[in-house]
């Protein structure tokens, strides 16, 4: 959201005829929306609609420039550009080479990784193509994004890219500005609607579901510089009349004239949209309306009503919008990183003071880098110069993000060892293709492990069996025994277990089950099959805060108990009957919170744990431990005494190795520490002849 904040404030100047101190007022309250609502969204939870106020306020200030210099035949379009630039580059550039080099310090390096590549997107003005195709703008992995909030500036310069251009084409043929630009913005908005409850994602990131809120700018500086004409003609003109005032000369306008009217009732509609409006709200869509609206009538109203002059033209909100751009760039990284380290919402007075620094840098940069700048703009090369320092910056994101993060890094090698284990293991492999036969499995896990013996251990099951298998597999290579890993996602293996949301999503899960059951039944080789499950998510529709919704909530049971009992004693039965030697692994204890935000990092001080109380897990698997008790003719192996001693549930074993890549699956680590200690027995069983 750039050319709000950056566009031509002129009000270095308090004498220029055409500087409406409102106007940096609005600014001033869009930011401080934005902001309040990144630091304290529960405080102010529509405060993000800031940003469609920034849209309007660069269409209309921005549009009526090129008016101007149109009706005077001075229009230039690389003019125009080169202007974007100095307005734009030098304090975008401060704050993305400030990322990176804070980055090489503090973030892994997946997390560098990612921060490299949304330095690129920034220098090329695509971030809001990027973090479209990567997830949704409130999703949780939103606040560890430090240049998430350049997905608007994308939104305006892709619009600015062609926006002159064609305006001067349009002039240029005596074509109606207004009516195309109606035209323009009113399809725009329809396809705002008719996508946004289909894909909120692509609508909120998409310039073509955006340009309508800039284009409403536009028509209203197309309104006020033709008033009074019957054409397209354009003359300079302000709300008004306003322009032809001096600022110490101008009057007031009384309370019930219409420019007062418009004045209230925009403030009305924005005061509305920060009520109304929230993360959960389907979002631009009809809502939008209310910030858009607001904005217009607040620009359309004279500067001299009430509500302009003593609240935004008030010297507090004028300097909050002079500072508006580079508050936007430096608020939001100071706020992520504070996430990323901490893993964790920062507290209420270290998000006051993250504030604080974000202002500072705001300041410091507008008088230090921008104002200078500006001031100096028709300085020989000083577009080259900076369009030469974005490429820099773009090509350095671009490296960071090729280089994996640099994970050689001298403050992220110590940290390198953990860090793995957040990472799954291949889903699927050659060698158990070949195995399996030639048909392609409907399942999604497929690992096979050659040890070169004559027997072969099945693990089956669903992703708890993909993460077990890691360790599985290496102690029985140790003896000379081979592994095999049939699994399916979410889907026990049992007879008669299949569920989904539709019939389709039934009838795959029945497949897989199927195959997986035929073909470990068919291998001779395969005399001892485990089984593993997330068992107590299947059947307890109790919710923990470290498992998502997806597997267990507050409703109905996935799995009711009764079936899941039922349908893995037939699947017990069935192996049997094939000559199969069955054990069942009971679930893992399952984290609070994800391993990352426990895992020693950079710049983390606190020490953090992600223990667990083995009350809290036995209360949470009561009912699915309940029922493997039912169980006949099974082994049934439980692994809580190992993952859980002196009552509590450890993330990390002895010497520090994390356990778990996500809250409930284990990690390589995990996998070996279960191998060695859950199963240590029963594999050197399964290791005989």
């Amino acid at each position: 959201m750039s050319a709000p904040f950056s566009e031509v404030n002129k009000t270095a100047s308090a004498e220029h005829q055409n500087y409406r101190a409102d106007i940096d007022g609005l600014r001033a309250l869009a930011v401080l929306a934005v902001v309040g609502f990144h630091a304290f969204p529960s405080w102010l939870k529509g405060g993000f609609i800031g940003v469609d106020i920034f849209f309007v306020i660069s269409g209309y200030l921005i549009s009526r420039i090129i008016y101007g210099q149109l009706n005077q035949a001075s229009f230039r379009i690389l003019e125009f550009y080169a202007r974007r630039v100095r307005r734009i580059f030098p304090a975008l550039l401060i704050v993305m080479i400030s990322c990176l080099a804070f980055g090489w310090f503090a973030l892994l390096a997946d997390e560098y990784k990612q921060l490299g590549k949304h330095v690129l997107g920034g220098a090329t003005f695509i971030s809001n193509f990027l973090l479209w195709n990567e997830s949704g703008y409130f999703d949780n992995t939103a606040e560890t994004k430090p240049l998430l909030h350049l997905w608007s500036l994308g939104v305006e310069e892709q619009f600015y890219l062609c926006w002159p251009l064609f305006l001067w084409l349009a002039w240029r043929q005596r074509l109606s500005l207004l009516a195309i630009s109606l035209l323009i913005a009113s399809s725009s908005f329809l396809l705002n609607i008719a996508t946004f409850r289909i894909d909120s994602v692509a609508t909120f990131y998409s310039p073509q579901t955006r340009i309508w809120e800039l284009l409403c700018g536009a028509m209203l500086a197309h309104f006020h510089m033709t008033q009074g004409t019957n054409s397209d003609t354009v003359t300079l003109t302000t709300p008004g009349q306003a322009s032809s005032f001096s600022p110490s000369t101008l009057g007031r306008i009384g309370p019930f004239s219409a420019d007062s009217f418009r004045s209230f009732l925009g403030a009305f509609f924005l005061i509305a949209g920060f009520l109304a409006v929230s993360k959960r709200s389907p979002f631009p869509g009809f809502i939008a309306l209310l910030p858009v609206l607001g904005t217009v009538l607040l620009l359309s109203a004279d500067e001299r009503t009430w509500l302009n002059r003593k609240i935004l033209a008030s010297k507090p909100m004028v300097w909050v919008g002079l500072i508006s751009f580079p508050l936007y760039l430096w608020h939001w990284p100071i706020l992520s990183f504070l996430r990323i380290i901490d893993s964790d919402t920062p507290s209420l007075p270290v998000r006051g003071l993250a504030i604080a620094a974000a202002l500072l840098l705001a300041q410091l940069t507008y008088l230090l880098i921008e104002r200078p700048i500006r001031s100096r703009g028709g300085a020989p090369h000083a577009v080259k110069i900076l369009c030469s320092l974005m490429v820099i910056a773009g090509l350095s994101g671009y490296a960071v993000y090729h280089a994996e993060g640099v994970g050689s890094r001298p403050a992220v090698k110590s940290f390198r060892q953990n860090q793995s284990q957040l990472l799954r293991t291949a889903e699927i492999d050659e060698a158990c293709l070949v195995y399996a036969g030639s048909e392609r499995p409907v399942f999604p896990y497929c690992r096979y492990t050659d040890a070169g013996g004559q027997k072969t251990v099945a693990v089956i099951g669903d992703s708890h069996a993909h993460t077990a298998y890691e360790g599985i597999a290496r102690t029985l290579a140790e003896a000379g025994v081979n592994t095999v890993l049939f699994a399916n996602s979410g889907c026990p293996p049992f007879v008669g277990a299949e569920y989904g949301a539709s019939e389709h999503e039934r009838n795959n899960c029945r497949r897989q089950i199927e195959q997986i059951l035929r073909k470990v039944s068919d291998k001779k080789d395969i005399r001892d099959v485990l089984i593993f499950s997330r068992g107590a998510a299947y059947v307890t529709s109790q919710r923990s805060p470290g498992i998502n919704s997806k597997t267990g909530g507050d409703g109905e049971p996935l799995i009711p108990p009764s079936v899941f009992e039922s349908s893995l004693q037939n699947t017990v039965d069935l192996l049997q009957r094939a000559g199969k030697s069955v054990a069942y692994v009971a679930e893992n204890p399952e984290l609070l919170d994800s391993p990352r935000s426990c895992m020693p990092r950079p710049m983390r001080w606190e020490k953090k744990t992600c223990d667990v109380s083995l009350s809290d897990v036995m209360t949470r698997q009561k009912s699915y431990l309940t029922l493997l008790t039912q169980l006949k003719n099974v082994k049934v192996i439980h692994s809580l005494d190992s993952f859980c001693p002196h009552g509590t549930c450890r993330a990390f074993d002895a010497n520090g190795n994390l356990l778990y890549a996500d809250d409930n699956h284990l990690s390589v680590a995990g996998s070996r520490f279960q191998a060695d200690t859950v199963l240590h027995s029963t594999l050197s069983l399964m290791q005989k002849p």
